[in-house]
């Protein structure tokens, strides 16, 4: 096998480290960008190279950010008297893409999964913790997804909120907007029914 052969697996074998790539897949694009656009196949490993070497975390909320804090953290105009806690960065792009939530944040980077390695050191708990100590934030929105772990971590995250005096409030999960109960599985309907709320006036 000649050397070009070589390193044209090693790109395909490269590419398969992205999440929901295979072996077609990656052959796909190895090809691409071999065959129609070398230009931008040049770009990627550019922007892709100083990514992963200047893209760090933000040292109060662990999102991700190229200086020390991100520009959510440094922003005056954001609520600091909340915080919402996410599982990761995409949970609060969604959240901030989808709502006009106007605070701060916490990213976790995971959810407690002692079988995955998942614990509370993993999540970030001595930064939550003085955060939350800090006497400026009044509500904690947890935000974690309605998974077994994430319910888990919820309660976890519930349980810091109340030892440091803080409000700790939770996303209502239930019958999608639009949503037909006849359509919706059985597992949010029997919560949304469990957390049913009075109509109001």
């Amino acid at each position: 096998m000649s050397g070009d052969t070589n390193l044209l697996t090693e790109l395909i074998e490269a590419l398969r480290c992205l999440p929901g790539v295979g072996a077609r897949s990656a052959q796909r694009m190895a090809f691409h960008l071999l065959e129609r656009d070398r230009e931008g196949g040049v770009r990627l490993s550019r922007v892709l190279g100083e990514a992963m070497q200047r893209i760090g975390h933000c040292k109060s909320c662990r999102n991700f950010s190229e200086s020390g804090e991100c520009a959510i953290c440094t922003n005056v105009s954001r609520d600091a008297s909340q915080l919402c806690v996410v599982e990761t960065p995409a949970d609060l792009l969604a959240v901030e893409q989808a709502t006009g939530y106007r605070g701060r944040y916490f990213v976790l980077m995971g959810r407690l999964s002692p079988l995955d390695g998942m614990g509370p050191q993993e999540l970030g708990v001595e930064l939550l913790q003085r955060r939350l100590a800090g006497g400026e934030i009044r509500e904690m929105v947890v935000a974690t997804n309605p998974t077994v772990e994430g319910e888990a971590t919820a309660h976890w995250l519930g349980q810091l909120a109340r030892a440091a005096g803080v409000r700790a409030t939770r996303l209502a999960h239930g019958v999608p907007l639009g949503g037909e109960l006849e359509y919706v599985d059985r597992g949010t309907l029997a919560h949304a029914f469990g957390s049913r709320q009075a109509l109001e006036d």
